[in-house]
């Protein structure tokens, strides 16, 4: 008699009860760690654009500007900076991008859950030909899909230098996803 070869049936459950448990706890592990890469992600991409506009307004000469957009091409009156935002040199310094003025950076819309304010009052941010930040100190605040207690503020003093923060309570309420 020759013996047979596979798994009986109270195997194959212990298995799939073992995948079913590893899975469970994996899933969230891993979706936690992609908001977080994206949050991370958003906070790189709002230095580089902060660096951009600073380092293109003190070699030019020309104020550099900073400004939420939902269309890539012009500022949006928002302090909600999640449908990305653009650089540009405003030699008229009007603060808003005109015909013929230069578009340095076209950032796009946040991935996932991830969400982004700046004070209110302040949807522009504005280098002088220095590279100085025009005007007082900024708060942004950045939440992700991971909710409220893995927010971050981001603070952006006048001489164009980022740093973190605690976010307050009013800027979580209005920038993290519940």
């Amino acid at each position: 008699m020759e013996s047979q070869r596979g798994l009986t049936l109270i195997e194959l459950l212990i298995a799939v009860a073992g995948l079913t448990v590893l899975c469970t706890v994996a899933i969230p592990c891993l979706a936690g760690g992609v908001e977080a890469a994206r949050g991370a992600d958003a906070r790189s991409s709002l230095l580089a654009s902060l660096g951009t506009a600073a380092n293109r307004a003190a070699l030019t000469g020309v104020r550099g500007v900073l400004c939420p957009s939902v269309d890539g091409a012009r500022c949006a009156d928002t302090p909600d900076w999640s449908g990305g935002w653009i650089v540009f040199l405003d030699p008229n310094a009007s603060r808003e991008r005109d015909a013929g003025e230069t578009l340095l950076l076209a950032q796009p819309a946040l991935a996932g859950r991830v969400r982004l304010r700046s004070t209110a009052g302040r949807t522009r941010i504005v280098f002088q030909g220095n590279g100085g930040n025009a005007g007082s100190n900024v708060t942004f605040t950045l939440c992700d899909g991971r909710g409220p207690g893995k927010a971050r503020a981001l603070i952006l003093s006048n001489t164009g230098g980022l740093r973190d923060g605690v976010a307050t309570a009013e800027n979580l309420e209005a920038t993290c996803v519940r």
